[in-house]
């Protein structure tokens, strides 16, 4: 079997050089000094693709970093499935290269011992064969029919991409088809007809291995969860000029990892480190591995073994095997009346129509309340009919009755319905705003159309122009009412600090340092914590009431944005409990 290699060469810690790269029918050569800030690969326990390549997977190894170790190196690569032989020398001049252990290495990792300064290294691994998609479907025909009919499969037929004449130009073609500029890769669309489009192989690796020995597990095709896999070509960094200027819309990669998503959380990471029961409560939202393993049926706190931390990845909201039909539960024109205010809204939702087919695993939008807690059964409660971020941005349960910490930072898609909260009347919560009955919810705002190459995967709302479908003045409306519900979270928690210096419970007054939070104190109480479990029964319901529409108020983070009047509705309500107690 004909092999390829990688070279990378170990400079000294103090040696800082231009890295330099040659190509050749078999050869990386590569110049790099050591990587200090670690190894996200490494650190996790499983290896997962950390570099962006054209096309996906890489079809041949490619080093992907150098880290210092107490008695040697950790040296990491990347390639198609199968074995790797590591090889070093001490000096680019050597003759020879000497073996660093068998060709037995399925890891793709290697921590190596008795090196010097300037060594450098080289892997041997698999040849690429690529087999193309029709190979994969005797054994995959569940899958084979859907991935099909995706804009992936088209990619090279793409009215787009022929007018601008990709078929033939090789600044495209990595994109668009499977193992170009690669041995046994795509060549042209009449020599290798089955390789043209984005295929399995695009996103699993070099498969034509695995098709001749389907019983052999050292050579069964990855599944990649990692972002870095669509980054190949979903990045504006890797994208010639002229492929810029025909996609400004389509590179994300770059935006998702500037984004909140593309990262676990630290103290959830540490929970779930702490225990396999978190990485099914927390890791449903927190681990796209846990969330995968969860919607595909299985337990993710016995699956994955120190595999927990991979961020909210592209496949965790985006199926790449098919389509989805969605029913626009939001189409046409809308009248709405708010119920706060009395104020009468016509909203025009054109922009879906009343079906719509996307790759999302989940709807745009809905209307109905959902909420998911960490002791629900994931398979009893998942919906993917209800909106896309709502699936994790929901209240989780939260009630006023909790006592051990603040509710979570997740309510926005409750608080945009309205159906989360304590009111003063004791009517049950059903408030929905107006920006509820947009078409496409949260991404309408969160997801607008962008300029300059940006796909709206930071999230941000990083413009008012959608706003000026119904106000004139957009940005001096969204300055008053961010004022104004950040001036009322303000008095609210004045008058809780009021409460506990003056009307609290004495007992309460040295059980903990904020008498009216709860015993995990919330972000409202920076520093402080809350009445242990005794000292919680002391405090008045009133209270709790108050403390728990604040924090759903703060917690929502749009201050008024995503519901104003209910927004005013809550913190009122919870004035009017504070004083009740101060002056009863």
């Amino acid at each position: 079997m004909r092999e390829l290699s990688t070279q990378r060469h170990l400079q000294p810690m103090n040696s800082v050089q231009t890295s330099l790269i040659k190509w050749s029918a078999v050869l990386i050569l590569a110049a790099a000094g050591f990587l200090l800030s670690g190894l996200p690969t490494t650190a996790q326990g499983v290896q997962h693709l950390s570099i962006t390549q054209p096309g996906g997977i890489p079809g041949i190894p490619v080093m992907t970093g150098i880290q210092q170790t107490t008695n040697g190196i950790a040296l990491t690569w990347d390639g198609p499935s199968g074995y790797y032989q590591v090889w070093h020398k001490f000096h680019l001049t050597d003759a020879s290269w000497l073996a660093v252990g068998p060709q037995t290495n399925l890891s793709r990792t290697a921590t190596l011992t008795n090196i010097q300064g300037n060594d450098f290294f080289r892997v041997f691994g698999p040849s690429p064969s690529y087999a193309g998609a029709m190979a994969c479907a005797p054994c995959h025909g569940n899958i084979y029919p859907t991935v099909t009919n995706t804009p992936h499969a088209g990619a090279f037929s793409d009215p787009v991409f022929m007018m601008v004449g990709g078929q033939t130009n090789s600044s495209c073609l990595a994109c668009h088809t499977a193992g170009y500029g690669l041995p046994t890769g795509f060549v042209s669309a009449s020599r290798t007809p089955l390789l043209a489009g984005v295929q399995c192989e695009n996103c699993h690796g070099p498969a034509g291995n695995h098709t001749g020995n389907t019983v052999n597990p050292t050579i069964v095709p990855q599944v990649e969860l990692a972002a870095q896999v669509c980054g190949g070509c979903h990045s504006v960094r890797l994208a010639p000029a002229e492929v810029v200027a025909h996609h400004p819309m389509s590179f994300s990669f770059e935006d998702w990892s500037a984004s909140p998503h593309g990262a676990v959380v630290p103290d959830v990471l540490q929970s779930m480190a702490a225990s396999a029961a978190n990485i099914s409560s927390c890791g449903r939202c927190h681990s796209g591995s846990a969330r995968l393993a969860l919607l595909e049926g299985q337990n993710p706190a016995t699956l994955l073994t120190n595999d927990y931390n991979v961020a909210i990845t592209c496949a965790v909201c985006h199926d790449p095997h098919s389509t989805s039909v969605w029913t626009n539960v939001l189409a046409g024109v809308i009248t709405f009346t708010n119920q706060l205010t009395g104020n009468v809204a016509y909203i025009t939702n054109n922009a879906l129509g009343p079906i719509y087919t996307n790759q999302l695993r989940c709807a745009l939008s809905s209307t109905n309340d959902f909420v998911l807690t960490t002791a629900d059964v994931f398979s009893n409660k998942y919906n993917p009919a209800i909106n896309v971020c709502a699936q994790c941005h929901n209240d989780r349960g939260a009630a006023w009755t909790d006592t051990s910490r603040s509710p979570h930072h997740s309510p926005q898609y409750n608080m945009l319905l309205g159906t989360v909260g304590e009111l003063a009347t004791g009517t049950t919560p059903g408030l929905p705003s107006t920006h509820s009955r947009l078409e496409m919810q949260c991404a309408e705002c969160h997801m607008q159309n962008a300029t300059n190459n940006a796909s709206g995967h930071t999230f941000e709302v990083a413009s008012d122009q959608i706003c000026f479908n119904c106000h004139s003045d957009p940005a001096g409306l969204i300055q008053l009412v961010t004022n104004n519900i950040a001036g009322q979270i303000q008095l609210t928690t004045t008058l809780l600090n009021l409460w506990a210096t003056n009307a609290a419970p004495a007992a309460l007054l040295t059980n903990g340092t904020v008498a009216w939070e709860y015993t995990t104190a919330g972000d409202l109480s920076p520093g402080g914590s809350g009445p242990n479990a005794a000292g919680q029964v002391l405090i008045p319901d009133d209270i709790k009431k108050a403390r728990f529409d604040l924090y759903l108020v703060f917690y929502d983070g749009s201050y008024g944005v995503h519901n104003a009047p209910y927004d005013i509705e809550l913190l009122q309500s919870a004035q009017n409990w504070i004083d009740g107690q101060l002056y009863q």
